[in-house]
């Protein structure tokens, strides 16, 4: 199983490779949920912020998609729960 810290740089490299982000922004909250269910699995709890020019014209609901798209299996094997915010370079 990795670490949270292993964890944070497959989630960087994951958003990198499929959104271009102009800024990016990863943080391990685990810390903030122990005793949660998901966090006696061992699986962490994460917050990105994430602007791209990929999320020109998308809605929210959309942009958020392209996230759990880019983190694939990591929502099952690495991530129980994963905050989200999505802006333009324009947005931000």
């Amino acid at each position: 199983m990795r670490t949270n810290e292993q964890r944070l740089v497959e989630i960087r490299t994951r958003l990198e490779a499929e959104l271009s982000p102009v800024s990016l922004q990863v943080d391990d909250e685990s810390h903030m949920h122990v005793g949660h269910e998901g966090a006696k699995g061992g699986l962490g709890h994460f917050r990105v912020l994430v602007v791209s020019d990929k999320f020109q014209g998308q809605s929210p609901i959309k942009r958020h998609r392209l996230v759990y798209q880019a983190m694939g299996d990591l929502m099952q094997t690495d991530i129980h729960a994963l905050t989200i915010e999505a802006f333009t370079p324009d947005e931000f």
